[in-house]
């Protein structure tokens, strides 16, 4: 694979991402603001959903994998989004509680950080390149 081809599927997946993100941000804000929920209970719930979505456009559409054992491969793509939403409340512990920035610059940021070991682990791993 060429880098081009690499940095398309990064693009890709980047967009998926993004509609990752306004799923887990939306689900985030109504656990936490709306039913009262913990923040690192409402940050999981909504990382899950969003991985769960991630997890179908990236394996129809970045990756175009046609591999049979969908759910071994669902399985990968979770086990590795969860290491992803361990740094991901790391970092918010770290930038909300901690230096008391806002929650959501700090959910923000720990998105931007997180993709790139998403997208890495997804080619290598859940994807098998």
């Amino acid at each position: 694979m060429t880098e081009t081809e690499l940095l398309y599927k990064f693009l890709k997946f980047g967009l998926v991402g993004f509609s990752g993100m306004l799923l887990d941000f939306g689900v985030t804000f109504i656990l936490k603001e709306k039913l009262g929920f913990n923040k690192y209970i409402s940050n999981s719930f909504g990382f899950v959903t969003a991985a769960s979505s991630n997890f179908i456009l990236n394996r129809l559409w970045t990756f175009q994998s046609a591999d049979p054992a969908v759910a071994v491969q669902y399985v990968k793509f979770i086990s590795l989004s969860t290491v992803g939403v361990l740094l991901s409340n790391a970092i918010i512990y770290l930038l909300h509680d901690r230096l008391k920035w806002n929650f959501y610059l700090s959910k923000l940021i720990s998105i931007a950080i997180v993709m790139f070991w998403n997208f890495f682990a997804s080619y290598f791993i859940a994807f098998g390149r």
